[in-house]
């Protein structure tokens, strides 16, 4: 709160005196009341009138700003106009000192210079302006010619598609019947082709069921007659040599073994025909005939020895040793036996090893010649036939049990007849055989221990060898049958198809032998469309003609054209330097009239600058003052509203007292004390002899209810005897803020 505030105030509380205070206390409580009420609608309304007044000290201060702001404005404007004015002499005072006589003189001689410039460029423009309206002249009977001859064409190629139009009707009137019977025939002819095919599929189907018949023969007669009988004292040996391979044991049994002749043995035995059909080595049919055969020569072996756990096959078994064979030796070029037999790799140990660890399993994996024969120390592959396949696996088998001395230790015949273990690794419990042909031709027989994790042993066959060769025989028998039907059906429809085509044929010939008439109005439609497509043709060499002259007839006009164009910047550019030259004599020839007219215009300039200068400050002057008017006027507001909330509290203290707190605060009035000071004056002579309140109201804005105020003033005296202590110290507060 500012200094002139405390004044106020503190003229307003002093004024009560004791005195005073007791008479108004003995007064009727509802006279007290009424003149609180009074109070406060006068400080409220000073407060309005306040609120007034700064409004419109905001309007005249934002009046004053609008002034200064275009005042500024103009200010700007007349700087400007000084500036450019002040170049204006500037140029005018040089174009002063260069109007001399000599100068002006060689002026106007440029001038006349250039006007003949002129006159020659325009006399140019006339000139190709004339070329230009010739060539146009060109250009649009050449137009009218390509317009002409394009109507022309459009005639002819009209008359060609009537031409055209007429000949498909004849031909269509020729054709229709013709076009019926040749469809018929296409269709007939259609027909007995995918007939014929399927006469040829069907009976390709029956060559080879009539092959698979008899390769089933075949495996019924090998798998049931086959066998391979060792001596008593071989397999004394043999049993010796495994329970206990000493060198002894290993010179025993090959003692006994040399004298085995196992060709006689397989000549005696093997039994298959050798004009089998060739056959795939990986067919699954195929790989389960042979697996099937070599595990029970296997058997039957093992039985011999006394063994009574069997090997088993199964289609999963030899899926995996195709897998491995073809992983392991035929991507890898892995040859086991070599073109001589001692220039052979061997078995692929690494790759056992990473097979066994990926099926979970035991391996272990016999090899033998296969199909390789030898000639002259030469490996070569032999036909594979289902004669040779077989003849390969029995000759393999034998050749473990009777030649397989010296460095092997006899390692193939330990792997055929070990029981839970095979050359020296366990783990082999249930042992089933895949077989697989590398690409040498040489025969792989990789042995498993199944078990259920690795299913190996999953989609067994069956080694009863006689009842599957027969069911095989049967299939195949059956399919063969079935073959042959389908043959005889499509060999019937093959006749019937042919008599079709024999029908549609002669249908065809009767048609083309009627068909004279037709026959002459097609000739002439076809002469009628030739000569409109001689005209045609006569047509578009005459437009292609005409378009070729008018393009030409285009480009000229448009080369004259330009060359038109050119001309008249050349005289425009002629014409301008004409101008700037003139303007020049005409300068240095006025040079007096131009320099005291630059003079006059930059002294009004500068007239006009202070003018716009003076209104600028006395606009600011007349600024200064609405903002001096806005902060009294705000100022007096604050004072207003700070004696409405005064007279509020007095108000609200008085109302709230009951009659015996009146009575009371009369009694404690003569001893009432405030901070030390005693209330010593009355309110009518606080009213009357006030030193400061004149000077208030020259400063501050006055309302129209001065003397209600004083009475106002009076009231809140008064209501300061009812006030307790701690009101008094808030009032205090006020005071000091």
């Amino acid at each position: 709160m500012n200094k002139k505030k405390m004044i106020r105030l503190t003229a307003l509380v002093g004024v009560a005196t004791a005195t005073g205070v007791v008479a108004v206390a003995n007064q009727a409580h509802a006279a007290t009341t009424t003149t609180t009420e009074t109070t406060n609608q006068t400080t409220n309304a000073s407060v309005e009138s306040t609120q007034a007044a700064v409004e419109a000290a905001q309007s005249a201060f934002d009046t004053a700003q609008a002034s200064v702001d275009n005042a500024q404005a103009n200010v700007t404007s007349a700087s400007k106009n000084v500036t450019s004015a002040s170049a204006t002499l500037s140029s005018a005072i040089a174009n002063k000192k260069v109007a001399t006589s000599e100068n002006i003189a060689s002026a106007t001689s440029a001038v006349s210079s250039q006007a003949v410039v002129v006159a020659s460029a325009s006399q140019a423009v006339s000139e190709q302006a004339g070329v230009v309206s010739a060539a146009a002249s060109v250009q649009a009977s050449a137009q009218a010619e390509a317009t002409s001859a394009s109507a022309s064409l459009s005639s002819a190629s009209a008359n060609v598609a009537s031409a055209t139009s007429a000949l498909s009707a004849a031909e269509a009137a020729l054709t229709s019947d013709q076009s019926t019977a040749t469809n018929n025939l296409s269709a007939a002819e259609s027909a007995a082709s995918s007939t014929s095919a399927a006469v040829s599929s069907d009976q390709a189907a029956v060559d080879n069921a009539q092959a698979a018949v008899s390769s089933a023969q075949a495996i019924v007669e090998v798998q049931s007659s086959d066998v391979i009988n060792m001596s008593a004292a071989y397999i004394t040996a043999l049993k010796n040599y495994l329970a206990n391979p000493s060198s002894a044991n290993a010179a025993a049994l090959q003692e006994v073994a040399k004298g085995a002749d196992y060709v006689k043995e397989l000549q005696q035995k093997f039994k298959s025909d050798a004009s089998l059909d060739v056959v795939d080595p990986s067919d699954p049919a195929v790989q389960e005939a042979l697996s099937v055969y070599a595990v029970n020569l296997i058997n039957q072996l093992r039985n011999q020895c006394g063994l009574t756990t069997a090997f088993g096959a199964s289609a999963n078994a030899n899926v995996a040793a195709l897998d491995f064979v073809k992983k392991y030796y035929d991507d890898k070029d892995w040859n086991i036996f070599g073109t001589t037999g001692s220039d052979g790799q061997g078995h692929n140990k690494n790759g056992l090893d990473a097979y066994a660890v990926q099926l979970n399993t035991s391996i272990a994996e016999d090899a033998g010649s296969g199909l390789t024969t030898w000639v002259n120390g030469k490996a070569t592959m032999a036909t594979t036939t289902l004669h040779n396949l077989l003849y390969a696996v029995y000759s393999d088998i034998a050749t473990m049990l009777f030649d397989d001395g010296g460095t092997n230790n006899w390692s193939h015949a330990q792997s055929i007849f070990e029981d839970g273990t095979i050359l020296g690794t366990d783990g082999f419990n249930n042992v089933y055989l895949g077989l697989a042909f590398d690409k040498y031709g040489y025969a792989h027989y990789e042995l498993y221990n199944a078990t259920e994790g690795n299913q190996l042993g999953n989609n067994a066959y069956s080694l009863d060898v006689q009842t599957a060769a027969q069911t095989l025989l049967a299939n195949a028998q059956a399919t063969l049958a079935s073959a042959k039907a389908s043959l005889q059906r499509m060999t019937t429809n093959l006749m019937v198809a042919k008599a079709a085509v024999v029908a549609a044929q002669d249908q065809l010939a009767a048609l083309e032998n009627s068909s004279a008439s037709d026959s002459a109005a097609v000739t002439a439609a076809r002469t009628q469309l030739e000569s409109a497509k001689t005209s045609y043709q006569t047509a578009l060499a005459t437009y292609q003609q005409k378009e070729a002259a008018l393009e030409k007839a285009n480009d000229e006009l448009a080369n004259v054209q330009a060359s038109l164009e050119a001309a008249q910047a050349t005289l425009a550019t002629a014409k301008a330097k004409l101008a700037e030259l003139e303007e020049t004599v005409a300068n240095l020839t006025n040079a007096d009239q131009l320099l005291a007219a630059a003079q006059a215009a930059y002294e009004q300039a500068v007239a006009n600058l202070t003018v716009a200068t003076g209104n600028l400050e006395a606009a600011q002057v007349d600024l200064a003052k609405a903002e001096a008017q806005l902060a009294l006027a705000e100022e007096a507001v604050e004072q207003a509203e700070a004696r409405a909330e005064i007279a509020t509290q007095v108000d609200q203290q008085l109302n709230g007292s009951n009659a015996n707190d009146r009575q009371s605060a009369g009694q404690d009035a003569t001893s009432l004390k405030t901070n030390g000071r005693s209330l010593t004056a009355t309110v009518a002579t606080a009213s009357a002899t006030n030193p400061k309140r004149g000077a208030d109201q020259g400063r501050l804005p006055q309302t129209d209810a001065d003397n209600q105020e004083a009475s106002a003033m009076a009231l809140v005296g008064l209501g300061m005897l009812g006030l307790t202590t701690g009101l008094y110290g808030y009032k205090k507060k006020k005071l000091t803020e």
